[in-house]
C-alpha cells in the first residue's frame, strides 16, 4: 500500500462490492420507473434504457463522412485511444466517442453556457438563465468561430460536430442517457443538434469558474459594514514573497525588468505593488472610513435558531463605496446571483488552487524531466475531465497529432498531457481580468465623463419546459460591458441609494453594476488548444500558449529533450495608476477604464532555471518590486508551493534522485503548514477539564499530517475550525457568515456606547460551501500575522452559555480547544479511539442536475459515495473544505498526473471518477477508489504500450 493512504479492501472484494452497488440501484431505478409508468412497462424501460445508452465498443460501425477507417481502443478502465489517418477524421471519432459516453453531460453544459437550462429543466432555472443570457457567452463564442478563429481549428471543430451528431441520429433520448429518461416524465425533452459554438462555448464557462478575484472584490466591500479599513487590511495581509517564493525567480523578462527600473516606458501601468484596501481619492470608490480606536472589534455570540447575546460588532462607520447598508445589499445581491449559478470547473471562483511542477533531468532517475499536475476543482460526477488519446498513424504536416491526456467532453483536442516530444501542465493563474464598474444611471442612459450615453440593448427570449416563454432585456455598455444588476430586483433598487466619495455624480436615478471582463471579448484559446497538442519544442510551445487568452494558465512544459519551462499567457488588461481592480471602479470616470492589455512578449516566464525544477501552485507569479505591471492584488498565499518547493529541496540535498512514486508521493503530501504554526502553542495551554486534556494530548507527538485515519487530525482541524469562528467569524457582516449562524449585533454604523437593548438579530446568509472565514492559506497568513500579538482585538470574544470570554489569544485558544472537544463528542462520539479525520472529512460525488435537484430516490441511483479522505485545505493533497460550514470535502484534486520524459510509456494517471457518464456503466466510478487511496494508473502510449492495455477494439469506418 502506497504510503500517506487509507487501508483498502482487495481488488477483487472491491469489484465484487461494485457490482453488488451497481444491481442495488439497478433494482431501486426498477421500482421508480414501475411506480410511475406501470409494473411491466416500468421495468422494461429502466433496465432497457440502462443497457441501450451504454457504448458499443467492439465490433464495426459505420459513420458517414470519415474518409478512411478510424480504429478506437480502450482499456480495461474504458480509456479510448483513437487512431486515425487523417486530421479531420481523428477529431469526428473523437467526437463521436465523447458522445458515447459523456452526450448527457455535454448536452447540460451547452445548455448551461447558452442560458438554456430551463429548457431541460423548467422554470426554477430562469434566474441562472437570465444572468447566463445577459454574459451571453454563446454569444461571444459565436463570434469567435465567425471572425477570429483560424481555418484550421473551425475545420476540426465542424468535423468533432459531425461526429457527435452522427452518435446522436436515429437515437431517441432515452436510448442516449439514462437521464433523459427521467426527464422524459416531466416535459418531453428531446437534444437537438450540436454545433461548433457549443464547443467553444464551454471555454467560456471555464474561464468564468478561474476568473480570478471578483468575489473577493465583493466581500471586501462587504466588509465596510462592520470593519475599518486597517481591520479589512488585517484580513487581506500582503503575499509573503520572502517566504514563498514566486514562480519566476531567475528574471525571464529582462528587457522589460531593466526598463522598468531604469524609469523608462513600458507602455504599461507602473510597478503594482499589493495595495490593500484604503479610502478611494478623486472620483474614485473608496472601501471605507473608520479607524479601530473608534470602537475596537467586538463579536456577537453565536445562536442557531435561538437567541442570545454578545458583544457589539464593528470598527467605525463607512463612507466610501460599500460602506452603506443599500451597498451592501447591492453588493450581496451580485453574490447570491452568482453564487447561484451551476459550477462549471470550480466552487464559484473561489479557493480554487492547482499544483504542477517539473523537475530537470540531472535530479531525476530517468535523467529526463518529470512533471507532475493535479487541478483542484470542484467535484462532480462525472468528473469533468476525460481521459483519451489522439494518434494519426502517421504524423505529416495535414496530420500532426500525436497526443494523449485529458480533455472536456464536448471539446476537441486534448487540454492537459503529452505528445510524442513535449509535456505541459496547467495551474490557474488567478491574474485579474474582472472589474466591477458602478454606472451612474442618467434617463435611458448612462454618465460617462459628464455625458449621457445611451445603453446599447438586446432581447433574449427564454424557452421553459412545462411554461410559458420569458424575454429579457440586455443592457450593455458602449464598450461591452453587461449590466448585471439588470438581473435582480434587490440591484435596481439599492442601486439609487448608494454611497460614494462627494466628488461622484448626484445620484439621480441611482447606480448600476457593470462587468469589464477579458473572457467576453472573442479570443483564439481553441487555436492555442490544437497549436500545443502538435508543439515539438520550447518555441512552437510559447507560440502556441500566445493564443491562450483566457483563463489565463501557469503552464508548465517539459521536453523529452531535457528541457523545462513556465510560462504565463492570457489576455491580460492593463489600468490607470490610480486603480489597482481590488475594489469597484467608477464607470462615470474614463480614467479608470482599461489602458490595455500586457503583451505576450512582456509576460513572465522561466526557461531551464538554474534551481533545476519550477513549481506552480497558485502562488505570485512575480515580485512586484522587480516586475511593471499589476498582474493583482490577491493571489493565492503559496503554502503549497512552499511545501512543494521544501520536498524537491529535501531530496535533492539529500543526494537522492527524484522518482515517478516520488512525485506522486509529493502530491498526496498531507502535511498541515498551519498545524505546524499552532499545535506548539495549544500544547502550552492549561486545560482543566479532563476530557478536553485527553483530547489536547492528541496532539501530542502527532506528526501534522492529516492521514485519514488520525484522530489527531480532526481534533486539530475542529479547533482550527473553532479558532477562525471565534477570533474571524463572528466579526464578519451577516454576509459573509454561513447561513444558520445568528448573533446578537449592534446595527452597522452605531459609534456610540454598547447598549444591549440596541442589538438587532443578524443571521448569516451564505451557503455552507461559500462562506468567510473559509480556512485557506489567507488564513493561514492572517493568523500568522496575529499569533504573536496576543492582546490583539481580534483574539477577544464575548462569553456565551457555560464557555467563559476570551481576552487574548491563550484564552480564545482554550475556548476553541473546549468547543472543538464537544463539537467532535456531538459527530464522532465521546471516545477519541473511535475518531478519525476521514469521518469528518468526506466526499460524496453527485451526478449534476439530478443527482442534487431530483427526487431522493432518483439521487440514489445516481449519486456515489461517501469516501473518507485524507488532505486538507492548503494541504499539497488538497481536499478543500471551508471552514466556516463544516468539514465536508467541497472541492478536490480533480485528476493527478507524472507524466516521465525519459519513457512515456512510464507517465502515470488518474481521474476523479471515469470515462462514462452512465450511471451502471463499470466505468462510472471505478477509478475513484484508487484515486482516494493516491494510486496511479499505468498510461499508455506508444502503439505498442497501447496495443497490449487494449481490451475492447470498435473500427469505424467511412
Amino acid at each position: 500500500m502506497p504510503p500517506n493512504t487509507t487501508a483498502s479492501t482487495g481488488d477483487k472484494a472491491g469489484k465484487s462490492g461494485r457490482k453488488k452497488g451497481r444491481k442495488a440501484r439497478l433494482a431501486v431505478l426498477v421500482l421508480v420507473m414501475a411506480l410511475i409508468g406501470g409494473t411491466a412497462y416500468g421495468a422494461y424501460w429502466s433496465v432497457s434504457t440502462v443497457r441501450a445508452s451504454f457504448p458499443q465498443t467492439k465490433g464495426t460501425i459505420t459513420l458517414q463522412g470519415l474518409s478512411g477507417p478510424v480504429d478506437v481502443r480502450r482499456d480495461g478502465y474504458g480509456i479510448p485511444q483513437v487512431y486515425a489517418s487523417g486530421a479531420e477524421d481523428l477529431f469526428m471519432a473523437q467526437g463521436f466517442v465523447q458522445a458515447q459516453d459523456r452526450f448527457y453531460e455535454m448536452d447540460v453544459r451547452r445548455h448551461m453556457t447558452s442560458g438554456r437550462l430551463s429548457e431541460m429543466f423548467g422554470k426554477g432555472q430562469l434566474k441562472n438563465d437570465e444572468f447566463l443570457r445577459t454574459l451571453g457567452w454563446d454569444r461571444v463564442a459565436r463570434q469567435e468561430y465567425d471572425k477570429t478563429l483560424s481555418a484550421s481549428t473551425k475545420k476540426y471543430l465542424q468535423a468533432y460536430t459531425e461526429g457527435v451528431n452522427a452518435y446522436l441520429k436515429g437515437r431517441a433520448a432515452k436510448d442516449i442517457s439514462l437521464e433523459y429518461a427521467a426527464l422524459g416524465f416531466a416535459n418531453d425533452y428531446k437534444p437537438g443538434q450540436w454545433t461548433p459554438v457549443d464547443s467553444l462555448a464551454w471555454l467560456k464557462a471555464m474561464a468564468w469558474d478561474l476568473r480570478g478575484n471578483m468575489q473577493d472584490e465583493i466581500d471586501r466591500a462587504l466588509m465596510t459594514s462592520r470593519l475599518g479599513p486597517k481591520q479589512i487590511k488585517d484580513l487581506y495581509p500582503d503575499y509573503p514573497y520572502s517566504r514563498n517564493k514566486p514562480i519566476v525567480g531567475e528574471g525571464q523578462y529582462n528587457t522589460l525588468t531593466q526598463a522598468f527600473e531604469a524609469g523608462g516606458d513600458t507602455t504599461g501601468t507602473g510597478a503594482g505593488t499589493p495595495t490593500g484596501t484604503g479610502t478611494g481619492t478623486g472620483t474614485g470608490i473608496g472601501t471605507g472610513t473608520g479607524t479601530d480606536a473608534s470602537t475596537g472589534l467586538g463579536s456577537g455570540t453565536t445562536t442557531t435558531g435561538s437567541t442570545s447575546t454578545g458583544g457589539a460588532v464593528g470598527a467605525g462607520t463607512a463612507t466610501g463605496a460599500g460602506g452603506s447598508s443599500d451597498v451592501q445589499s447591492q453588493l450581496m445581491g451580485l453574490h447570491d446571483v452568482l453564487d447561484g449559478l451551476p459550477t462549471a470547473v470550480g466552487v464559484n471562483g473561489n479557493g480554487i488552487g492547482s499544483n504542477s511542477w517539473v523537475v530537470a533531468g540531472r535530479y531525476t532517475i530517468t535523467g529526463k524531466p518529470l512533471l507532475a499536475n493535479d487541478p483542484h476543482l470542484s467535484a462532480s460526477l462525472p468528473s469533468v475531465w476525460y481521459q483519451m488519446g489522439l494518434h494519426c498513424r502517421e504524423l505529416s504536416k495535414a496530420c500532426p497529432y500525436d497526443v494523449t491526456g485529458y480533455t472536456f467532453a464536448g471539446m476537441p483536442g486534448v487540454v492537459i498531457g503529452h505528445n510524442q516530444d513535449i509535456a505541459w501542465g496547467m495551474t490557474n493563474s488567478g491574474v485579474d481580468v474582472t472589474d466591477l464598474y458602478l454606472e451612474k444611471l442618467s434617463g435611458n442612459g448612462y454618465l460617462r465623463d459628464n455625458k449621457t450615453v445611451p445603453f446599447k440593448t438586446r432581447q433574449e427570449t427564454i424557452k421553459v419546459a412545462g411554461g410559458a416563454s420569458k424575454t429579457i432585456v440586455v443592457r450593455e455598455t458602449d464598450d461591452g460591458m453587461p449590466l448585471l444588476s439588470d438581473r435582480s430586483s434587490e440591484l435596481m433598487t439599492v442601486g439609487k441609494k448608494a454611497t460614494v466619495t462627494t466628488a461622484a455624480p448626484d445620484r439621480g436615478d441611482g447606480y448600476a453594476i457593470a462587468l469589464k471582463w477579458t473572457a467576453l471579448e472573442p479570443g483564439t484559446t481553441m487555436d492555442a488548444v490544437f497549436a500545443m497538442n502538435s508543439a515539438k519544442d520550447w518555441n512552437s510551445f510559447r507560440s502556441a500558449a500566445e493564443l491562450f487568452d483566457v483563463p489565463s494558465q501557469n503552464l508548465v512544459y517539459a521536453d523529452t529533450k531535457g528541457n523545462i519551462g513556465y510560462t504565463l499567457p492570457g489576455r491580460i488588461p492593463t489600468r490607470a495608476k490610480n486603480d489597482d481592480g481590488s475594489v469597484p471602479a467608477p464607470g462615470w470616470d474614463s480614467g479608470y477604464d482599461w489602458t490595455g492589455y500586457i503583451k505576450p512578449q512582456e509576460l513572465p516566464y522561466e526557461y531551464n532555471p538554474k534551481r533545476g525544477y519550477i513549481v506552480t501552485a497558485n502562488q505570485a507569479v512575480v515580485d512586484p518590486a522587480t516586475y511593471p505591471y499589476t498582474l493583482t492584488t490577491d493571489w493565492g498565499y503559496g503554502t503549497r508551493s512552499r511545501r512543494i518547493t521544501d520536498l524537491i529541496q529535501k531530496k535533492i540535498d539529500g543526494g537522492g534522485k527524484i522518482s515517478t512514486d516520488d512525485m506522486r508521493q509529493m502530491q498526496m503530501d498531507n502535511s498541515s503548514a498551519i498545524a505546524n504554526l499552532l499545535v506548539p502553542k495549544l500544547l502550552n495551554i492549561d486545560i482543566g477539564d479532563k476530557d478536553v486534556r485527553q483530547a489536547q494530548k492528541l496532539l501530542e507527538g502527532w506528526d501534522r499530517t492529516q492521514d485519514a485515519d488520525s484522530a489527531a487530525a480532526a481534533y486539530f482541524n475542529a479547533v482550527w475550525r473553532n479558532v477562525l469562528k471565534l477570533a474571524f467569524g463572528n466579526k464578519l457582516p451577516k454576509e459573509l457568515r454561513v447561513k444558520g449562524q445568528c448573533l446578537w449585533v449592534e446595527p452597522a454604523g452605531n459609534t456610540g456606547p454598547a447598549d444591549q437593548n440596541q442589538k438587532v438579530r443578524e443571521c448569516g446568509q451564505r451557503d455552507a460551501d461559500q462562506a468567510q472565514p473559509d480556512g485557506g492559506d489567507r488564513w493561514f497568513e492572517v493568523v500568522r500575522a496575529l499569533v504573536d500579538k496576543p492582546d490583539s482585538d481580534w483574539w477577544k470574544t464575548p462569553a456565551s452559555g457555560t464557555r467563559p470570554n476570551a481576552d487574548n489569544r491563550d484564552e480564545l485558544f482554550k475556548r476553541a480547544m473546549i468547543d472543538a472537544r464537544w463539537e467532535l463528542t456531538a459527530k464522532l462520539g465521546k471516545d477519541i479511539d473511535t475518531w478519525s479525520w476521514g469521518r469528518l472529512h468526506r466526499l460524496f460525488l453527485k451526478n449534476q442536475t439530478l443527482g442534487t435537484e431530483g427526487p431522493g430516490v432518483l439521487q440514489y441511483v445516481l449519486n456515489r459515495g461517501p469516501w473518507k479522505l485524507s488532505g486538507g485545505e492548503a494541504a499539497v493533497n488538497a481536499s478543500g473544505w471551508n471552514a466556516a460550514g463544516g468539514y465536508g470535502v467541497v472541492w478536490v484534486p480533480s485528476m493527478r498526473m507524472v507524466v516521465n520524459l525519459g519513457d512515456l510509456d512510464k507517465s502515470k494517471w488518474i481521474n476523479l471518477t471515469g470515462a462514462s457518464g452512465h450511471a451502471f456503466s463499470s466505468h462510472y466510478t471505478d477509478q475513484t477508489g484508487k484515486w482516494a487511496r493516491g494510486e496511479l494508473l499505468s498510461w499508455s502510449f506508444s502503439p505498442d504500450a497501447v496495443g497490449k492495455s487494449t481490451k475492447d477494439t470498435l473500427v469505424l469506418k467511412p
